[in-house]
């Protein structure tokens, strides 16, 4: 499969020359690309060494004991023929999950081999760092993978013109209707097949919707036959119980006791965090958003929670892709607040890859006056209230009431409008949403 340009590859190669460098420890889901990532940037050196724990068991026994990393390489370097030089050759660790060992020598690499680049990995690893809590503190480095964004999407079909258009306009400088009108296009396109690597290589390539269908489901059957691996205690049935209705609820609060189980509150719980843990469900967590930052009054019993992929989603929840695909009615095609959800995924796409990103909104419940606001962040030490409408009308009366509560300096509305500004309200298109994480005052 042909590799396509990811916003990481800058970070990845940045890294490379790094004076402070330390080992890498790339985390995301499952299929996001972290593997490709690496193997991309082993370009830049003269030998690279895979080392793959689940193909290769029996290197488990190089990291017993002994965990100085010169013993370790020369072992490695021995056993798969390659040499391993520090600044000729980059060392990859893949599913180490797999050997619990290796993640605990990431921190002697740092310590007594830092002139070495090495990078690590896995499919389910966070699990595993769950239980090692201090597993390499202050000495390796997380950086975290999602699927493509909108604009990476863009960027694959070719379009790199384009992007750079989106980038350069606002509400002074709004795009010409023709790009508009194109860019809605393919958004809505983008809504069906999401931003998994191999659906938008595959699209890119072929041009052949019904296919990417297909390899969506064959990444949602993946998904699911790793849900034995998650928690010996948590049955598969749980999860996928959790994980449908995590569908059924997107774009709302999710109630547990809306979940079609015979389980206890408890066990659903524990389901949910799971598959937050997975990184396959992204909760969006109430804030009172008094004041920075947002995290510090929160409530947990407020949460949304979103699917990480559109694509995954619409395949999830049966909707009608080609029904969708050829409707002009965006009340059709944002079935499931897929509007939303975008956005919100939009958002931690374009969040520092260096941290994980959290997610947050905002509701007020009032015996005559509920407002909810869809996304609240935090821009350059100010308050953005953000509301999404999937066309080009609705009211903005729980913005308004966020920002008079609030004295908010601006909002920020999302639709299918082009780049425009009603008095304090910043109007951003739906394929704009890097465009708002620019916002400079």
């Amino acid at each position: 499969m042909k590799y396509y340009n990811r916003s990481i590859d800058n970070h990845l190669k940045n890294w490379i020359s790094d004076n402070n460098r330390k080992p890498l420890l790339l985390r995301g889901a499952r299929q996001v690309g972290k593997s490709s990532a690496v193997r991309e940037l082993s370009k830049n050196f003269e030998y690279y060494l895979e080392v793959n724990f689940e193909e290769h068991k029996q290197i488990a026994v190089f990291f017993e004991g002994d965990l100085t990393p010169s013993i370790i390489c020369e072992n490695l370097s021995a056993y798969f023929k390659t040499p391993i030089i520090a600044g000729k050759t980059l060392l990859f660790f893949d599913e180490i999950q797999a050997c619990p060992q290796a993640i605990s020598s990431l921190r002697f690499f740092y310590e007594k081999y830092p002139e070495l680049h090495l990078i690590a990995a896995g499919s389910l690893l966070e699990f595993a760092l769950r239980n090692l809590p201090s597993f390499g503190v202050g000495r390796i480095r997380s950086i975290f993978l999602h699927p493509f964004t909108f604009n990476e999407f863009l960027s694959a079909l070719g379009e790199n013109a384009l992007v750079g258009l989106v980038k350069k306009s606002s509400a002074s400088n709004p795009l010409a209707l023709p790009f508009h009108t194109k860019l809605i296009d393919l958004n809505k396109k983008f809504y069906l097949l999401g931003g998994m690597p191999e659906v938008v290589a595959h699209y890119v390539e072929n041009r052949d919707l019904f296919a990417c269908q297909q390899i969506l489901e064959d990444l949602i059957l993946s998904y699911k036959a790793d849900f034995s691996k998650y928690n010996e205690q948590v049955p598969e049935l749980r999860l996928l119980e959790v994980l449908n209705s995590v569908v059924q609820q997107t774009g709302s609060k999710f109630v547990f006791s809306n979940i079609h189980s015979e389980a206890n509150h408890k066990q659903l719980k524990q389901a949910l965090d799971l598959l937050i843990l997975a990184g396959l469900v992204i909760p969006v967590t109430h804030t009172s958003a008094n004041g920075l930052p947002l995290g510090a009054e929160i409530n947990y019993k407020k949460r949304k929670m979103l699917v990480f992929d559109t694509g995954i989603f619409q395949r999830l929840s049966g909707l009608n892709f080609t029904d969708l695909l050829v409707s002009n009615d965006w009340n059709v095609v944002n079935k499931g607040a897929i509007a939303e959800m975008f956005v919100g995924l939009e958002l931690q796409k374009y969040a520092s890859p260096f941290q994980k990103t959290d997610c947050y909104y905002w509701h007020r419940e009032s015996l005559n006056s509920n407002a909810e606001v869809d996304y609240v962040i935090a821009l350059n030490s100010n308050i953005y209230p953000i509301e999404v409408k999937a066309n080009t009308s609705g009211s903005m009366r729980s913005m308004n009431i966020f920002m008079n509560e609030k004295s908010s300096k601006n909002g920020i509305r999302i639709s299918l409008e082009n780049f425009s500004q009603y008095d304090k309200i910043l109007v951003f298109p739906l394929y704009a949403i890097e465009n708002i994480t620019k916002i400079s005052e």
